[in-house]
């Protein structure tokens, strides 16, 4: 991983690093059950919460395993989600991306913006090859999104994931290098 956090700059974005300064606009999304139910996750009840998302997004990027920018519009600064690779596997050059986004902006492309700008971060600086999205099958406008960014549709994971007492069913999605002939 680079040493400083790499800043990328989209037409109405500028995704940075979260830092504990952005609990407060963080826990206007993290605490949206909308926002966070199709992440697996709880609502955070506190700020404390928000702070310990804040160390996990520190931590990934520490181990070498993701790096998580929190997104924020170029007028105010101010966090309105939350867009990056997790369980990257450089060996095999993959990882799954991921990204929530305040309600408040959903409907005007803001998460696909910062999509785009996170998958071409991810070939051209850690050279992946495969890019893969695993959304829950009623998410309809998270499987959207991704189609709409090229990824395709590969198949139903069943019972992959254990979130919030019940076993979660994910699609499985994917962006290859070649798919968007990146060089």
């Amino acid at each position: 991983m680079e040493k400083g956090f790499p800043v990328i700059e989209t037409q109405r974005l500028i995704l940075r690093e979260a830092t504990k300064a952005d609990a407060g606009d963080m826990f206007e999304y993290l605490s949206d059950i909308d926002v966070v139910k199709p992440m697996g996750l709880e609502p955070c009840q506190t700020v404390h919460e928000v702070l310990d998302e804040i160390e996990w997004y520190q931590s990934i990027r520490k181990e070498g395993t993701g790096i998580r920018w929190g997104i924020t519009m170029k007028d105010n600064g101010k966090v309105i989600g939350s867009c990056g690779f997790l369980n990257m596997v450089p060996k095999h050059f993959r990882a799954e991306v991921g990204y929530e986004l305040n309600q408040a902006h959903w409907g005007i492309g803001i998460a696909g913006e910062a999509l785009k700008a996170v998958v071409m971060y991810g070939y051209r600086h850690f050279q992946l090859e495969r890019i893969e999205a695993l959304i829950e099958p009623g998410n309809f406008p998270s499987q959207k999104m991704v189609e709409k960014q090229g990824f395709r549709k590969e198949g139903l994971l069943r019972h992959y994931e254990y979130t919030c007492g019940k076993f979660d069913d994910l699609l499985m999605y994917s962006l290859l290098r070649k798919d968007l002939d990146i060089i």
